[in-house]
């Protein structure tokens, strides 16, 4: 069930608005979760420019899909699940690699260990320790890369959170 409506850009609050105006006039439109984040231009504002560095990563895209799929599986949220999904799809994921993702794992070893940490820094981040770190090291994962992932998980986790509290559900 809904609790949040989405806001058409002239009923968005101060910075809300000139976001949204910027939004439809480079894509024709807004999705449902940016234009209920609209409430709250602090938050809208935060979310578009931590989407935007997030783009900028040296994650490769099928991975960093795999990485949204495991912690997305962890939140619980429906509407995003699905996007990663069909996002996961077209970066060229087999359906068996997105059932491995959403278990948190890979076939492959490297991808294995570095989703494994996505999971641990959503869910239980206090336990990460200097041996997982040196761990993601001998699997070749670069400090850029395990920083990274910090704010991969964290779009996740402000996206599906938000999602689930404002009650946006997945289209059929």
């Amino acid at each position: 069930m809904r609790r949040l409506a989405p806001l058409e850009p002239d009923e968005a609050p101060g910075k809300s608005q000139e976001l949204l105006n910027d939004i439809v006039s480079r894509r024709g439109g807004v999705g449902e979760m940016v234009a209920t984040m609209a409430h709250s231009p602090a938050l809208l504002e935060g979310y578009l420019s931590l989407s935007r560095a997030m783009k900028r990563v040296k994650l490769p895209r099928a991975l960093s899909e795999k990485i949204s799929l495991a912690v997305q599986e962890w939140i619980g949220c429906g509407t995003c699940l699905q996007a990663h999904i069909e996002a996961a799809r077209a970066a060229g994921l087999s359906e068996a690699d997105i059932a491995l993702a959403r278990q948190g794992t890979s076939t492959d070893a490297r991808e294995a260990a570095l989703i494994a940490v996505a999971v641990r820094v959503l869910v239980e981040p206090s336990t990460i320790t200097d041996a997982d770190v040196a761990d993601l090291r001998a699997h070749g994962w670069s400090d850029r890369i395990i920083a990274e992932l910090v704010g991969v998980v964290t779009l996740n986790l402000l996206t599906g959170a938000f999602n689930l509290l404002a009650g946006l559900q997945p289209t059929e």
